[in-house]
């Protein structure tokens, strides 16, 4: 799993005589989180085990915008760089409550013997750390998007519910190979930033463009689960030369009813009032098949500590995108020339198949494929049967 992030309040006393949380301070702060984060990730043991140690031979500290006294800094880390004696670390700074990005840092450690000696980096380190070996962080839209990117060849988007991230999809990364995989957290999920202002469903899709182009993709087969399901048919609403064919996962085209309104409502409050912790218990039990506690108990376990380490910003954003969202039905008509396929959760308790069905049958030509055994996460619950589905719809698409 990522390393998770860690929240400090600035005092008064790390301040300067203006009132900012200082230099000095800051970089304490940078430093403290480093360990912090290491405890709750890794730990220490795969170099106290070897007699290694990591040393500092190079910080670079970037200040982006101010931090005053009673503040919340959320800060998050991720190994960049990996070398035979060396990696580097980027640590980012933003303030917990807005999200705004207050400060950015990087570290190249390199490891040493007790005599001094560079060594190299312990394997069991390497391990723990390369769950996304191929992520980068690209700047775009006011925004840092962690992406991972996989393969050569035409392109494939993925577009992962909410409040999860990119590692919704990581069998289907891992191996639908022949095709240029770019696997993105979304803006204020997993790894990304949230940025700042009300969430619209149209940033989303406008951040996914821009990543497009920044990767120098012209089209793309975009593939997305829920509110990937919605940015996906925003796309073809605003972007439609941009795509190449269409997987509709667990999904809907109709706009939010004011039952759902309320819903979103409800569950924005509820952030606001009990973080994410409070929309990882509420949200957990109903995401899979009712019998994945017993049959799957470390991936509920682990999509329910990853719900509870987003930043509430994101959440707020991706509910009231949501609760706004257009309605695409009319859209699904015209959408016989673009390959589409409609992918359904056999025992989904937020979007029912039979729901699906209806979908699948509104879209001229579309393929429909019901997994067993899965809830509203297939592409983890049933991830083999998720990638099969996905890889005998693209062997129909010309490339």
């Amino acid at each position: 799993m990522p390393l998770p992030f860690v929240d400090f309040t600035v005092y008064p006393d790390e301040c300067d005589a203006y009132g900012h949380l200082n230099q000095a301070s800051f970089l304490s702060l940078f430093e403290r989180a480093r360990w912090d984060i290491v405890a709750r990730g890794p730990g220490p043991k795969p170099f106290t085990t070897e007699g290694v140690w990591p040393a500092v031979r190079q910080t670079t500290i970037e200040y982006h915008a101010q931090a005053l006294p009673g503040e919340q800094l959320r800060f998050r880390q991720r190994v960049s760089d990996m070398g035979r004696t060396s990696f580097t670390v980027q640590q980012t700074a933003h303030n917990a409550a807005s999200e705004v990005l207050v400060a950015t840092a990087q570290v190249v450690f390199v490891c040493v013997d007790r005599s001094g000696k560079p060594v190299a980096v312990p394997d069991s380190f390497r391990r723990q750390v390369a769950e996304a070996p191929n992520l980068r962080h690209v700047s775009l839209n006011g925004v840092s998007l962690g992406v991972e990117s996989r393969g050569e060849g035409p392109a494939l988007l993925f577009l992962h519910g909410y409040p999860l991230g990119g590692y919704l999809w990581r069998h289907q990364v891992d191996h639908l190979d022949g095709w240029r995989r770019i696997n993105p957290d979304l803006r204020g999920m997993g790894q990304s930033s949230a940025g700042v202002g009300p969430g619209r469903l149209e940033q989303y899709g406008d951040d996914m463009i821009a990543l497009l182009d920044q990767s120098g993709v012209e089209r793309a087969v975009v593939c997305g689960l829920s509110l990937g399901g919605y940015i996906a048919l925003d796309l073809l609403r605003r972007y439609r030369p941009r795509i190449a064919g269409l997987v509709l996962a667990s999904t809907r085209a109709e706009g939010e009813t004011s039952q759902g309104r309320k819903w979103r409502e409800d569950a924005i409050q509820l952030g606001r009032r009990a973080g994410a912790r409070g929309i990882a218990e509420t949200m957990v039990p109903r995401l899979f098949a009712p019998d994945a506690p017993g049959r799957i108990p470390a991936i509920v376990a682990e999509v329910r500590e990853r719900i509870a380490n987003t930043g509430v910003a994101g959440i707020v954003q991706a509910l009231e995108s949501m609760r706004d969202r257009s309605d695409s039905q009319p859209l699904l008509a015209t959408l016989r020339e673009i390959p589409t396929m409609v992918v359904a959760g056999a025992s989904d308790q937020y979007i029912p198949e039979p729901n699906m069905r209806t979908l699948a049958s509104a879209i001229p030509g579309a393929v429909y494929q019901v997994i067993e055994a899965a809830g509203h996460l297939a592409p983890l619950e049933q991830s083999e049967s998720m990638t099969a589905a996905i890889a005998g719809f693209l062997a129909g698409i010309a490339r």
